[in-house]
């Protein structure tokens, strides 16, 4: 799967991406709403859709089930509803919502989705009492009734061990954030993974484990500007800095921070060298992404996401899914 960058040209766009090999595509919540795009693309058929991610806490469970069922719908049974978290800065003081015990509030955030799924699939009463959720009424004008697709899956993106283990605890699929890097997937996302499968006694067949990988194509230095920008945007998080730490780059993270504070953006791609922009990114000639893809993500899922900060050409797109094909 591959992004949609917003809906004015979603549907030329989702055409496009599949004739190049994607089988679905996605959005995530940036410049523009998260579901819009998708709205378009469900007019192309047997494409598969994806919120990654939608972010969870400014929204109700009852908007976001009816968002998540009417693309279902849509889609005709090809939608996923991709969750996340955000940071405590983002979420309280650009979408002025509350953050507090965040994977508390995502774990009970699950369970009203899927209560309000299930009143309306099987006509029972609702009836979802939480101490973030409280969803007690629906009546026959507010269900959209039975969906014969089913509800949607609910994947969440997760970085920390804590948020990561309940996810495989109660949702249906992991979205592996695309600042990460081969050594942090095996070694801290995986086994974090299996716990939770364990704790919930589940089975590793029922649930999905989604990387996605930030690509940059192109030879030169250059080619590379916008992925370090980006990579220096995130790696200014607090959030993300046991990425870096699991390669002896924590430093890095407070210093970008410090950068970010004083409006310095565009000086903060510096500090990206380029050990840390081959460990995070798959980057170089297509061949050379597609190789990159497929030793960081072996043995952990069969579906990928591939993270563009620029659109890449459509050519090169086609020779990385062929890449990963072969």
């Amino acid at each position: 799967m591959t992004a949609l960058f917003g809906p004015t040209d979603a549907i030329e766009r989702t055409h496009a991406l599949v004739e190049a090999g994607a089988t679905g595509v996605f959005t995530f919540e940036g410049p523009h709403d998260v579901f819009a795009p998708l709205t378009l693309a469900s007019t192309v058929g047997g494409v598969d859709l994806m919120t990654n991610v939608a972010i969870a806490f400014p929204r109700n469970p009852i908007h976001l089930a009816h968002q998540a069922i009417d693309h279902q719908l849509l889609s005709g049974g090809r939608f996923t509803l991709g969750l996340g978290t955000q940071i405590r800065t983002q979420i309280e003081k650009r979408f002025g919502a509350d953050f507090e015990r965040p994977v508390g509030r995502m774990r009970e955030l699950i369970g009203a989705l899927r209560a309000i799924f299930d009143a309306w699939q099987t006509g029972e009463r609702l009836d979802f009492r939480g101490e973030f959720y409280r969803h007690t009424l629906m009546t026959p004008t507010f269900s959209p009734g039975p969906s014969p697709y089913g509800p949607p899956p609910i994947y969440v993106g997760a970085l920390g061990p804590q948020l990561t283990r309940a996810t495989a605890e109660l949702a249906d699929g992991l979205l592996v954030m695309p600042f990460g890097s081969k050594r942090f997937l095996h070694e801290v996302t995986v086994p974090a993974v299996r716990a939770g499968l364990n704790a919930a006694g589940r089975s590793a067949d029922d649930f999905a484990v989604v990387p996605e990988i930030i690509v940059s194509v192109g030879e030169d230095d250059r080619d590379h500007d916008a992925t370090r920008r980006l990579l220096a945007f995130y790696g200014s998080t607090p959030a993300y800095r046991p990425v870096l730490e699991a390669h002896g780059w924590g430093d890095l993270q407070p210093e970008l921070n410090a950068m970010s504070k004083q409006g310095r953006w565009q000086e903060m791609s510096a500090l990206i060298d380029d050990d840390v922009l081959h460990t995070i990114a798959a980057c170089g000639s297509p061949a050379e992404i597609a190789a990159h893809i497929a030793d960081r993500v072996a043995g952990v899922g069969d579906r990928i996401c591939l993270y563009q900060p620029t659109p890449i050409s459509l050519d090169s797109l086609a020779q990385i899914v062929d890449g990963l094909r072969t």
